[in-house]
């Protein structure tokens, strides 16, 4: 049996997305998601319990791609619950120490994981088989000592730690738009206002067609711009994991017809739409 979650991440996403524009304040979306994401965590143990996988590279897939998606949020909003519970009510100087103090614990985090952080920024992919299946927990240990869903049957050496980079970044962004926004129990501009309207509904090698257009023709910042941070701009931008973009890529390259179908599907979508309002 191949294990498809697609149909269960279609409706995760949904609904994170209807409880951070529908919540009250932030705990109380931190406190939503965090329930539906450890949900959708349990499902996905059950299945794979059950099934497993048929081929390493499904497995690898899962732990590196598919989990992220629930995973991400959880460690997320774990950490802006916590956050959000003990920052100070009063006192502006207050508040910046200990967003400060925050900050500090970040930035060790990323320094004392800079070889894994380099790893997952630069796309890269020779260690995904000890990093991202269940085989090497004996050889490569788990890094991460909080506990948010870790359980050696559902768990891979660095799966865990994929997710907290991600997560961290996010959170030093949340942070760093806390300051700004002192007052507690507010949902940031992050995660309110006219973004959450805009999701990306086509296909990834669609978008990633879209990305690597953009980025060799230098129109954004004059071409003075890494791929990966246009993706990173976007995906927070359209609500859409785009995953291993490098790998998409690759494949797009390797076509037999058309390696850039959906750039000239959208070059003849806008023909015809002014053709038709000439008429």
């Amino acid at each position: 049996m191949v294990l498809d979650f697609e149909q269960i991440i279609d409706s995760y996403k949904t609904d994170v997305s209807n409880i951070e524009q529908s919540s009250a304040s932030i705990l109380d979306c931190a406190n939503k998601i965090i329930i539906r994401s450890r949900n959708i965590l349990n499902t996905f143990k059950k299945c794979i319990l059950k099934n497993d996988f048929k081929e390493t590279d499904d497995e690898i897939h899962f732990f590196k791609d598919t989990k992220q998606i629930p995973l991400i949020p959880l460690i997320y909003y774990s950490e802006i619950r916590s956050f959000e519970l003990q920052f100070p009510k009063v006192n502006r100087k207050t508040q910046e120490k200990f967003v400060g103090t925050k900050m500090r614990k970040l930035n060790r985090f990323f320094t004392h994981n800079l070889d894994f952080v380099q790893y997952v920024d630069n796309g890269l992919t020779h260690f995904d088989l000890q990093f991202y299946t269940r085989n090497f927990l004996d050889f490569y240990h788990i890094t991460s000592s909080d506990f948010y869903f870790q359980d050696p049957e559902f768990t891979t050496p660095r799966d865990m730690l994929l997710g907290k980079v991600k997560a961290n970044k996010m959170l030093v962004q949340y942070l760093q738009e806390r300051l700004e926004q002192p007052k507690n129990g507010h949902i940031n501009s992050h995660h309110n206002g006219a973004n959450k309207s805009l999701k990306w509904t086509a296909s990834k090698t669609g978008l990633t067609e879209l990305i690597y257009a953009l980025h060799c023709n230098r129109v954004i910042n004059n071409g003075n711009v890494e791929i990966k941070e246009i993706v990173a701009s976007l995906q927070k931008v359209i609500q859409f994991d785009l995953g291993d973009f490098y790998k998409i890529y690759s494949e797009i390259k390797s076509r037999k017809i058309s390696r850039t179908k959906f750039l000239d599907d959208l070059s003849a979508g806008l023909i015809t739409q002014m053709n038709n309002s000439e008429e």
